[in-house]
C-alpha cells in the first residue's frame, strides 16, 4: 500500500497487547511500514519499535491508538508533538462517547483529523478485518487508507463519539444479556438444574425473531409490577443458593422503575 506520492504507508500502533498486535501484524502482512509503541510490550516482526508515543507517531499518515479508554487523552497529548501534517489520529479503545469527544477536541485545535473508531467484534481470529464504525472528520480518511489493506469499516455520517455510543448501546443489551445468562447458569448450578436451563435458553435464543423485541418491551411494561416481585424472589432464592444476585436485583430495579413510571 503506497500514498499518492508513491511512498509507502506509514502507520503508528500505540499499545501492542491482544488487539493492537494482531492489527499490526496483518498492516505488515498487508504492505504498510508498522511503528510500535508499548512501554509495556516489544514490538513484533516487522514493526519498528520505538521509545515513546511521539516517537511513534513521527513520520505516520496515520496513528491508532489501541491502548485503553483510561489511556487514551495522555497517549493523544504524548504522541501530538510527532504528527506531521496530514496525519490522522484514530482511537480504537472502548471509551465513552465524552472521551470520544475530548479527543477529538484536542485534535481540532491542533488542526488534526480525528476518527472515533468503534470495533464491533473481538479482534482475535479476524485481525484486520474486526467489523468497525467510524466517525468524526478523519473517519472517511481512516476508511480511505485502511479499506485497500483489507480493513472492515463502515463510515458514519456523524461527530466523534457517534461510533461509541452506537457500540456501547449495543453493549448494553448484549454484555448484559450475557450476564444474565451467566448468572442464571451458575445459580442452576448450584440449585442442580444447569442443563435444564441451558437448553431452555438455548431454545429460546433459537426462537426469537423480529417481533421479540417489540413483545420483551411491551410484555416488560405491562407486567412490571409483577415481575417486579418475582425478580425479588429470584434474587433471594440467589442469595439461598450462595450466588450473588447482581443481575436479579438490578432487574428488579428496572421493573420498579417501569412500575413508578406508568
Amino acid at each position: 500500500m503506497v500514498n499518492p506520492d508513491d511512498r509507502a504507508l506509514v502507520i503508528a500502533v500505540l499499545g501492542l497487547g491482544e488487539a493492537g498486535s494482531l492489527i499490526a501484524r496483518d498492516l505488515v502482512a498487508a504492505g504498510a511500514r508498522v511503528r510500535g509503541y508499548d512501554p509495556a510490550v516489544a514490538a513484533g516482526p516487522g514493526i519498528t519499535d520505538t521509545g515513546s508515543e511521539a516517537e511513534a507517531a513521527r513520520g505516520a499518515d496515520l496513528v491508532l491508538s489501541v491502548n485503553s479508554a483510561q489511556a487514551a487523552v495522555d497517549a493523544f497529548r504524548a504522541g501530538q508533538p510527532g504528527l506531521g501534517s496530514g496525519a490522522v489520529w484514530a482511537d480504537l479503545n472502548t471509551a465513552s462517547p465524552g472521551v470520544k469527544r475530548e479527543l477529538a477536541g484536542i485534535a481540532e485545535a491542533g488542526g488534526l483529523p480525528f476518527a472515533d473508531v468503534a470495533m464491533m467484534a473481538p479482534v482475535p481470529g479476524r485481525g484486520l478485518r474486526v467489523p468497525m464504525l467510524a466517525s468524526g472528520d478523519g473517519a472517511d480518511r481512516y476508511a480511505g487508507l485502511l479499506t485497500p489493506l483489507g480493513a472492515d469499516i463502515e463510515v458514519l455520517t456523524g461527530p466523534a463519539g457517534l461510533a461509541a455510543s452506537k457500540k456501547l448501546l449495543r453493549s448494553v443489551f448484549y454484555k448484559g444479556m450475557a450476564a444474565s445468562i451467566v448468572e442464571a447458569l451458575e445459580a442452576a448450578r448450584a440449585a442442580g438444574h444447569e442443563q435444564w436451563l441451558r437448553e431452555h435458553i438455548a431454545a429460546e435464543l433459537a426462537a426469537a425473531d423480529a417481533r421479540s423485541v417489540d413483545r420483551i418491551v411491551d410484555g416488560t411494561a405491562r407486567h412490571a409490577l409483577r415481575r417486579a416481585a418475582e425478580m425479588e424472589a429470584a434474587a433471594d432464592m440467589l442469595t439461598e443458593l450462595g450466588v450473588p444476585p447482581l443481575m436479579a436485583a438490578a432487574s428488579r430495579a428496572v421493573h420498579e422503575r417501569l412500575t413508578g413510571s406508568g
